[in-house]
């Protein structure tokens, strides 16, 4: 009988599946390779201070909280595809620019530009991760998939600051810009995943199901953009060479829960992971707030990376089984706007936090906006079940 129900089980793993993983990894590589060199240079070479770092960290979201539902009703109507291969390629050519800003307000152009690419790239590649999982292992198919991302981002870091200590930031621009190329490159090798019906019904930019889940997701992304932008620069504060090894620690937390955790999401439910993944991210930031060493850094990165790896495919997860299948990519378009909306303003308003009250503060803040998270997933339940326990005799009085 168990022989029989491993037969029966729907298969998850295919070329597909690891092309569009590869791609994910190569895009990823780029991100994480900017992601503690791009304040330092800021700060640095550019000469500007805490405020400035976190717009320049977060300008690449303006373009693409705009234009994510925008792709993602592309996607539906014209395919997956084009969104990887372009995304790719505009991201590449935006990160090459980087080289030949010497001031701030060409590299906020180029950053603009940046977030043009990745609305495209990320929407892509995950619908069709969605279009291709069974619905009853997607959370695991989204925890496998985040391992490309995540593998990307624990590698990168390393690569960038190696590089820049070796060679400068010229060396470290070019190099993230043949990753995100080679990303979109294999793209050409994907071909139609959309299901029947997708993109035929009117058009929709903004999903109403992925709202709540969007909107808790940002409370988790105010975070991520804090640990970001700063960092890197928090490390230098408190006696530490670099950053290098924090964000691998982050990764590597990352990628151990969603391989061997894949399937958490799938058995806890949506609901019940979120919150217990916003706890840890909300722990993890008052840790660093409090803590100002060392040690209280990488035991609040513990904390946050656990909450984090748990987060993303719950509440993906809550979205799309939402929303029907013709809808798939306005519905990630729409949630994952809140990616970069929040990440934009979390990061422009903690460089302000940050230039008040210093990193620590910036710190606290992100984890009280984690608590906010909790709060509205609570209120949201008590809302579901009120309805969910309504009789039509209740409702009639």
């Amino acid at each position: 009988m168990g022989i029989a129900m491993k037969r029966t089980r729907p298969r998850l793993v295919s070329r597909l599946f690891l092309l569009v993983m590869l791609a994910t990894f190569a895009y990823f590589i780029a991100v994480g390779m900017i992601t503690p060199t791009l304040p330092r240079y800021v700060e640095g070479p550019l000469g500007s201070g805490n405020f400035a770092v976190g717009v320049t960290v977060g300008a690449f979201a303006l373009t693409a909280v705009i234009l994510r539902p925008f792709v993602g009703r592309v996607s539906d109507k014209r395919g997956r595809r084009i969104l990887i291969v372009g995304g790719g390629l505009v991201v590449g050519a935006s990160i090459a620019a980087y080289a030949l800003a010497d001031s701030l307000w060409p590299l906020l152009g180029a950053r603009l530009l940046t977030g043009v690419g990745e609305a495209a790239f990320y929407v892509g590649a995950a619908t069709v991760i969605n279009d291709i999982a069974p619905d009853e292992r997607r959370g695991e198919a989204l925890s496998y998939f985040s391992l490309a991302l995540f593998g990307g981002l624990a590698v990168g870091p390393v690569m960038g600051e190696t590089i820049l200590e070796a060679f400068g930031f010229t060396s470290v621009w070019l190099a993230a810009a043949a990753s995100a190329c080679f990303s979109g490159l294999v793209g050409l090798l994907v071909g139609d995943t959309r299901p029947e019906g997708a993109g035929s019904g009117p058009m929709k930019v903004i999903n109403r199901g992925a709202l709540l889940p969007g909107t808790v997701l940002g409370t988790n992304i105010w975070g991520l953009a804090t640990f970001s932008a700063f960092v890197p620069l928090y490390v230098l504060q408190i006696g530490m060479s670099g950053s290098r090894f924090v964000f691998a620690l982050n990764s590597a937390i990352i990628l151990s829960i969603r391989l061997f955790g894949a399937r958490l999401p799938d058995k806890l439910g949506p609901r019940l992971s979120s919150r217990l993944a916003l706890s840890g991210v909300a722990m993890g930031f008052l840790v660093m707030a409090v803590w100002a060493d060392p040690i209280g850094l990488f035991i609040g990165t513990i904390f946050y990376s656990i909450g984090h790896a748990l987060l993303f495919p719950a509440l993906m997860t809550l979205a799309i089984n939402q929303a029907p299948t013709s809808e798939r990519g306005a519905v990630i378009g729409t949630f994952t706007a809140f990616f970069d909306l929040s990440f934009g303003v979390g990061a422009a308003s903690a460089g302000a936090i940050a230039a008040a009250v210093g990193y620590n503060g910036a710190f606290g803040i992100a984890a009280i906006v984690a608590g906010g998270g909790l709060v509205l997933l609570g209120y949201a339940a008590r809302r579901s079940g009120a309805a969910a326990g309504r009789t039509p005799q209740a409702e009639a009085a």
